[in-house]
């Protein structure tokens, strides 16, 4: 009896309970339905994105300790939180899947000074490693860009570590398998670890600013970076040129020594270029009865850098040049840059550079691209022209002072400068060979040749705005008042060199810019498209162009692409192709009429096309 009355009790109990399940079925199915979408949102936020990049890092304290539970707050480009985790028992932590973007790292703890790292690169399939030094006066971060193994950033076996303690500690995932090897200590008996590079095949991207230089237009380039016992760099890296109008071949080869693994170490490089001049174009260089040597170049340099204070960072260096053609000529460029930061209220950057233009040190600061970073301009030769029979090498002299400040999804900028260009050597189109000046230099690249314009100072601002649109499209407008060279119209009536230097004058130039930068979330296609308008397009050599400003206008319609290409997992590297277009619409070319009624012309920014195909490993 009282077993058939649990019984009975039970089926009562069941009954009253599928009643109320009937009763109330539509909200069951409601919630049901909730659960499935919250399931698929879940799979589909665990998904990787299609070539996404991953950061991870360790966080320890002065003495080496790993520090465990440490606060780490990811930003996106525009300073907005994107993802924050807690640091494990090894003190390591990591943000996976991540848009190939610039991202910005906020580390803080309780009895220790916050550490703030900008600018932090997510390239397609690679893994940005942090090592954070938490101390109680400066905290630091340094960062490099080794290579994924086996195409990710970590195995699929996470694991899920509850811990329990007087106040609860919240749950962290992990992967020993890949973090056990970042936070150990470096073995110091292996002499190379950490081994990456890059191959480019064909041009690859163009030099990054015009008028500075010249380089083949084919070619192959390569670098390889490796750790020697862990705490040092080596980076061996080459450029095999070709100029494919003139047929000249040309080489350089550098070698890097750094004193640490991040970009806050110090580096020294030698540099050494040698370009071989063919018969054809010697003998229309000095005679035909006259030998012209190789070109010959070999620079020494050291670059540094200090962190004076928790908001003032100093940047300097120096290279001693020798350049060997005609004559040899041996000559320093020095340079100096500080930046300041306020905080909210904006940097203030002040910069002088010396001799051979510095356009690499735009980016460097905020960026480091690894073994990728000198081959924009490891083939660039400097721009030599004859002036009386001796050969002239162009240099500058460039005094810059510059504002920036982010203010929600706008950057502003605002930067004035004072230039001295000393030798400036312009392109000349002579296809008519009505006029053959004594200090006509045949380019050693193009169908074209240098003239020596001589000396010129100038002075100028630019003023810029970049507008944020969502994660991965951005807006620039860019107004500058600058100064450059211009000429006046007129005929040529003799071969004088001072005649067309008296035609060629020093003014100011006025003209807004408008650029567009994209990147796309699935294929990782990276697009910049620009447009300069002018009202007076009567220019020879633009202003500004040995500025080290991140906005810098190009003159005319530019496009550069850059496209990573998914490749086979049993590859140990990825592939990219790059292509850059240059004056599309051919703007800037100044016509000189000579007498007979045939032209030459005096060109600003030559058009080009390029092209190449990178293989990172």
């Amino acid at each position: 009896m009282q077993a058939g009355g649990i019984g009975r009790n039970r089926s009562s109990r069941d009954s009253v309970g599928m009643l109320k399940v009937m009763t109330h079925k539509p909200i069951a199915i409601l919630i049901a339905a909730g659960f499935v979408y919250l399931g698929a949102d879940a799979a589909r936020a665990a998904m990787p994105v299609p070539l996404s990049g991953a950061i991870s890092g360790v966080v320890f304290d002065s003495s080496g300790v790993p520090q465990m539970g440490a606060s780490v707050i990811l930003f996106n480009k525009q300073d907005r939180q994107f993802l924050k985790v807690l640091t494990d028992e090894r003190g390591a932590f990591q943000f996976l899947s991540l848009v190939p973007d610039l991202y910005s790292v906020k580390v803080t703890m309780a009895s220790f000074v916050p550490a703030i790292r900008k600018g932090i690169l997510v390239q397609p399939g690679m893994r940005s490693v942090l090592n954070v030094s938490m101390n109680t006066l400066f905290s630091s971060i340094q960062f490099s860009y080794p290579p994924l193994e086996s195409g990710s950033v970590m195995s699929d076996e996470w694991k899920w570590v509850l811990r329990s303690a007087t106040p609860t500690r919240p749950v962290l995932r992990f992967t020993p398998d890949v973090l056990a090897r970042d936070t150990k200590k470096k073995d110091r008996g292996a002499v190379f670890s950490e081994t990456r590079g890059v191959v480019k095949v064909s041009a690859g991207d163009g030099q990054a600013a015009v008028g500075t230089g010249s380089e083949a237009d084919l070619g192959t380039a390569f670098a390889l970076a490796t750790s020697v016992f862990g705490n040092n760099m080596l980076e061996v890296s080459g450029n095999l040129g070709y100029g494919s109008q003139t047929g000249v071949p040309s080489a350089a080869f550098r070698t890097t020594y750094s004193r640490g693994t991040g970009p806050d170490a110090p580096a020294f490089s030698v540099t050494m270029r040698q370009l071989f001049i063919p018969g054809r174009l010697a003998s229309s260089i000095a005679g035909a009865d006259a030998s012209v040597p190789m070109l010959r170049s070999v620079s020494a340099s050291y670059d540094d850098r200090a962190e004076i204070s928790d908001g003032l960072t100093v940047q300097y260096g120096f290279t001693m040049n020798s350049v060997s053609f005609f004559d040899r000529l041996n000559y320093a460029s020095p340079y100096a840059r500080m930046i300041y930061s306020m905080g909210d209220a904006g940097e203030i950057e002040v910069a002088y550079t010396m001799g051979d233009a510095r356009p690499d040190l735009a980016g460097r600061l905020s960026e480091d691209a690894g073994p990728q970073q000198d081959l924009s301009t490891l083939g660039l030769f400097p721009r030599i022209s004859m002036r009386d029979g001796r050969m002239r090498i162009q240099r500058g002299d460039n005094l810059e002072l510059g504002y920036s400040r982010k203010v929600g999804s706008r950057t502003y900028q605002l930067s004035a400068y004072r230039e001295s260009i000393y030798d400036a050597a312009l392109s000349i189109m002579n296809s008519s060979g009505m006029y053959s000046g004594n200090d006509l230099l045949p380019d050693l690249f193009t169908g074209a040749a240098t003239f020596n314009a001589g000396d010129f100072h100038s002075t100028g601002y630019t003023a810029s705005v970049t507008q944020e649109m969502g994660d991965h499209i951005s807006a620039t407008l860019i107004y500058g008042s600058m100064g450059g060279l211009s000429a006046r119209a007129g005929e040529l009536v003799t071969n004088n060199p001072d005649e067309l230097r008296a035609m060629i004058h020093s003014g100011r130039k006025q003209a807004a810019t408008a650029q567009l930068t994209a990147v796309s979330p699935r294929t990782g296609t990276h697009m910049i498209a620009s447009y300069q308008w002018s009202a007076d397009r009567n220019w020879v050599l633009p202003g500004h162009i040995y500025s080290i400003q991140s906005v810098r206008p190009l003159p005319g319609l530019n496009i550069m692409v850059r496209q990573p290409i998914p490749g086979l997992g049993i590859l140990p590297w990825r592939m990219e192709a790059t292509a850059d277009l240059r004056n599309l619409l051919a703007q800037g070319y100044l016509p000189l009429g000579v007498v007979g009624g045939q032209q030459v012309l005096l060109i600003e920014t030559p058009r080009t096309f390029r092209g190449g195909l990178s293989f990172i490993f």
